[in-house]
C-alpha cells in the first residue's frame, strides 16, 4: 500500500480522522500506516512488528488500513469537486471550507450535486427557453412590481416553444423542482427519514400469488428497515432479482412534503404559492424515487458486508479444522451408477493408487468391491478412510465400515465423513489438471477427499473459497470485496498455522506473507531442481526472493530437520541472535533451551528489553521456544451418524441425531445429519438464553446433538433444535 503522493500534506487530517474514528494513538496509526505503505503484509506486522503498531491484531490493522483508503479517496475527491466548482466560477469561500471539513462522501457527493455535470433535463431547457429568471423570481416569493399575468406574459415566446402562460410555469416549475432535488439539506433530511423511520415493505408480484416458493416469509412483510437482519435484506432482494417478490420503503408522506415546503415555501399568501406547492410534491416524488432507491442500496451495503464477515468466519473455522496430520488415506468418491472411485494417498499427500468399486446397485458386486478394499488397505497399511459427502455416501459408509467390521486387522482404521463441497470444482481446474494431468476428474475429487481430511488447510487453498460453500448470499454480495476478504482469510490461516517449505504446493506457498503465485512457483520449481532447503536461509538463493521478501515470510515458513531448529519455529531469523545470547546468558545452547521448560522459566525476558525488542515479541519467543513448531489447530476427532438414517424421508419429529455444523449464517447453524440435506437450527434453537450472534456459541466443525422439529420433504427443508445447548 502506497501512500498517494498527490495528497500534499493531508496525511495529518487523515490521521486525525483515523484517531477520532478508531481511539488508537497518533504514534500506533502513523507507524502502522508507514509499514504498510512499506509494503509490509498484515500477519507479518501483527506478529512480528507489535511494537510498533502497540499490540494490533490483524483486524485492527485490515481495520485501520480500510479506513485510510477511505479518507484518502475523499481527500482525493475532494480535489475533483473543488476543481471542478471553480472552473464553472461558483466556488465561494463558505463553500470551500464546508467541503474542507467534510468526512463522509456521501455528504460530500450532496454538496456537489447542484454542480455536476448533467444531461439534458427539463430544467435545462427550460433554461434554455429563458426561464431561469422567473423561476428565481418565483422562489424568491418578494413582491412584485406587476400583476403576475404580465409577469410571467414577459416569458411567452413562441419561437422557444413557451406559446402561453402555462408553457411558461410550466418551465419555471421543472428548474425550481430541479434545484429543490439538489439542495444537500433536503436530501440529506430525506435520506435520513428513511433510514430512520422508514419500513421496508414486501410482497408477492401478481403472478405469485397464492404460490408456494422460498421466499413466502416476505408475501406481505413490513418491519423497521433500521432493525431488518442483513439476511431478509439480502432474500428480499433476491426475491425482487428472481421477479418474486416487489418492495418499498414506506413512510410518512405528509412529514417528508411539510419538511421540504417548509425549507422552499416562506410566504403562503404569495400569488404563486400553488407553483411552488405542486413543485414540493414534484420534487419529493423524484427524490423519493431514486433516494428509496440510495437507502435500501445502503443498508444492503451494510448487509453485504455482514454476509461477507460471516462467510469469512465459517472459512476461517474450516481452514482451521483439526488435521488428520501424516497418516495414510484412502479417499472414497461414493457413486451409484458409476460406482465409488477409491484412491489411496501416504502420509505426505503423494498419490499411490486407484480403484474402482461397485457396492451398489446398479452394478452391484459387493464381492469384489470388498476385497478391492482390503487389498489396499492391506498393501498400504491404511490408517483413515475419507468417504465424500455426496451421492451414495451413506450407502457407502455402511459398506465400508461392514468391510472393517469383518475382520479384527482393521479395527485400528477410523472412518470418516468429508464435505466434497469445492471437490469437483478442484479436480477440473487448471491447478488439479497440472498436478494429475492423466487422471479422471472423478479421481483427482477422491484425492482431494482424502487430502483434505489430512490436512484441511493445505488442500482448501487449492479452491476457490466462493466453491467452498460456508457463505450466506455470497453470490449476491460485491464479489470485488468477497475476493479481497476470503483472500484475506486464507492468507490470515496459512501464516497462523505456517507452512512447511519443503512439501507445500505452490497454491499453499502463494498465501504465505510476500510471496505470492509467481514466487510460490519459483521456489517450488528451485526445490524440485536443487532438493530440499537446507535452512531457512537458503530460501535467498531462489531467484527474485530478495532481502524484503525474505523478512515478510521468513518466519511463517518452517524447514522440519534444519540444522537450526529454530527453523522449525515461528520465531523470525531476525531474532536468532537474540535468542543465542539469551541461551549463551543461561550457560547452554539454543538447542538444551528449545522444550526446557525448566530453563525457559528461569530466563528473565524483561532483561532483554531493547529499542528495538519489546516485551510483546519476547513472550512470542518464550512461547515457541517452550513448544516450537506446534501446530496451533486443535486435535483431530471423528464423528458416526446413525445407521438406519440415510435419507431425509427417514427423519421423524422428535428423533435424536448427531450431526456436524456445515455454515453459520445470521439467522443460525446447519447441520449434516447425514442424510444428503442439511437442517437448520435456527438462531432461537441454538441456546438456552438469548443469542445476538450465532457464531458467539457455535462455529463451522463443531460437533453437535440435535432434535428433529420438523421436515418439509417437498421444499427439503429439515428444522432441527440444539439438544447440547447451554
Amino acid at each position: 500500500m502506497a501512500v498517494d503522493s498527490s495528497l500534499q500534506g493531508k496525511t495529518e487530517r487523515i490521521y486525525t480522522y483515523l484517531k477520532d474514528d478508531l481511539a488508537l494513538p497518533l504514534t500506533t496509526i502513523k507507524q502502522t500506516i508507514a509499514l504498510l505503505a512499506d509494503g509490509a503484509t498484515v500477519p507479518f506486522i501483527a506478529r512480528y512488528r507489535k511494537e510498533r503498531t502497540g499490540g494490533l491484531d490483524e483486524t485492527a490493522i485490515r481495520s485501520l488500513e480500510q479506513k485510510w483508503r477511505y479518507y484518502v479517496d475523499l481527500e482525493l475527491r475532494k480535489d475533483t469537486v473543488i476543481k471542478t466548482i471553480d472552473s464553472l466560477g461558483k466556488l465561494t469561500g463558505p463553500l470551500r471550507a464546508t467541503i474542507d471539513v467534510c468526512r463522509e462522501k456521501q455528504a460530500l457527493e450532496d454538496l456537489y450535486q447542484p454542480y455536476k455535470p448533467k444531461k439534458r433535463t427539463k430544467a435545462t431547457i427550460a433554461r434554455e427557453k429563458g426561464l431561469g429568471p422567473l423561476a428565481d423570481l418565483i422562489l424568491a416569493q418578494g413582491p412584485l412590481s406587476e400583476p403576475p399575468e404580465a409577469v410571467v406574459g414577459r416569458f411567452i415566446n413562441p419561437d422557444a416553444g413557451i406559446t402561453s402562460a402555462d408553457d411558461a410555469l410550466a418551465g419555471a416549475r421543472d428548474i425550481i423542482v430541479e434545484a429543490i432535488t439538489d439542495m444537500a439539506e433536503i436530501r440529506r433530511w430525506l435520506r435520513a427519514y428513511l433510514a430512520r423511520d422508514g419500513r421496508i415493505v414486501s410482497q408477492a408480484r401478481k403472478e405469485w400469488c397464492g404460490k408456494k416458493s422460498k421466499y413466502e416469509t416476505y408475501y406481505g412483510f413490513s418491519e423497521p428497515i433500521k432493525e431488518s437482519a442483513s439476511h431478509r435484506l439480502l432474500a428480499i432482494r433476491r426475491g425482487a432479482a428472481e421477479n418474486v417478490l416487489s418492495w418499498k420503503i414506506a413512510i410518512d408522506e405528509d412529514t417528508a412534503l411539510s419538511f421540504i415546503a417548509s425549507r422552499i415555501i416562506t410566504d403562503k399568501t404569495f400569488v404563486f404559492y400553488d407553483e411552488l406547492k405542486a413543485a414540493v410534491a414534484l420534487a419529493y416524488k423524484r427524490l423519493s424515487i431514486s433516494l428509496e432507491t440510495e437507502v435500501f442500496a445502503s443498508f444492503l451495503e451494510a448487509a453485504e458486508a455482514e454476509a461477507i464477515d460471516v462467510f469469512a468466519k465459517n472459512l476461517t473455522k474450516l481452514l482451521l479444522e483439526a488435521p488428520a496430520g501424516n497418516k495414510v488415506i484412502m479417499g472414497i468418491d461414493p457413486g451409484f451408477r458409476t460406482g465409488c472411485k477409491c484412491v489411496v494417498i501416504d502420509a505426505y499427500g503423494t498419490f499411490k493408487e486407484f480403484r474402482a468399486i461397485y457396492p451398489h446397485p446398479p452394478q452391484e458386486d459387493e464381492a469384489t468391491a470388498h476385497r478391492t478394499i482390503v487389498e489396499l488397505l492391506t498393501k498400504y497399511n491404511v490408517e483413515l478412510i475419507a468417504v465424500g459427502n455426496g451421492t451414495a455416501s451413506r450407502e457407502t459408509f455402511s459398506f465400508v465400515r461392514s468391510v472393517l467390521s469383518r475382520d479384527k486387522k482393521f479395527a485400528a482404521v477410523r472412518l470418516v465423513t468429508v464435505s466434497e463441497a469445492g471437490a469437483s470444482v478442484y479436480s477440473a481446474s487448471p491447478v488439479a489438471i497440472e498436478e494429475f494431468p492423466q487422471l479422471d476428474v472423478t479421481v483427482r475429487g477422491a484425492i482431494s477427499i482424502g487430502r483434505r481430511l489430512q490436512d484441511p488447510l493445505a488442500e482448501l487453498v487449492k479452491i476457490d473459497p466462493k466453491s467452498i460453500g460456508v457463505g450466506q448470499y455470497q453470490h449476491d454480495v460485491n464479489q470485488a470485496d468477497l475476493r479481497k476478504s476470503l483472500g484475506s482469510v486464507v492468507e490470515s490461516c496459512v501464516n497462523f498455522v505456517g507452512v512447511e517449505v519443503n512439501t507445500a504446493s505452490k497454491e499453499l506457498l502463494s498465501s504465505v506473507s510476500g510471496i505470492g503465485p509467481a514466487l510460490a512457483h519459483s521456489i517450488v520449481r528451485y526445490r524440485e531442481k536443487n532438493g530440499p532447503f537446507a535452512t531457512r536461509a537458503d530460501l535467498r538463493t531462489v531467484p527474485k526472493l530478495g532481502e524484503k521478501v525474505f523478512e515478510q515470510c521468513a518466519g511463517f515458513l518452517r524447514i522440519r530437520g534444519s540444522s537450526t531448529r529454530l527453523d522449525n519455529s515461528a520465531i523470525h531469523p531476525e531474532r536468532y541472535a537474540l535468542v543465542h545470547a539469551i541461551a549463551e546468558r543461561m550457560q547452554t545452547t539454543v538447542d538444551d533451551l528449545i522444550g526446557n521448560d525448566t530453563l525457559i522459566k528461569r530466563i528473565r525476558f524483561e532483561d532483554y528489553v531493547s529499542d528495538e525488542v519489546g516485551m510483546p515479541t519476547l513472550c512470542d519467543i518464550a512461547a515457541e521456544l517452550k513448544k516450537p513448531g506446534r501446530d496451533p489447530r486443535s486435535e483431530f476427532v471423528t464423528i458416526e451418524y446413525r445407521q438406519d438414517v440415510t435419507e431425509i424421508d427417514d427423519l421423524e419429529e422428535g428423533m435424536r441425531l448427531t450431526g456436524k455444523v456445515t455454515n453459520v449464517a445470521n439467522f443460525g447453524a446447519f447441520v449434516d445429519i447425514g442424510v444428503h440435506q442439511d437442517g437448520l437450527i435456527h438462531i432461537s434453537k441454538l441456546s438456552n438464553s438469548f443469542v445476538k450472534n450465532p457464531h458467539d456459541v457455535i462455529a463451522v466443525g463443531d460437533t453437535v446433538r440435535v432434535k428433529v422439529l420438523s421436515v418439509d420433504t417437498e421444499l427439503k427443508r429439515i428444522s432441527l433444535e440444539r439438544i447440547d445447548k447451554k
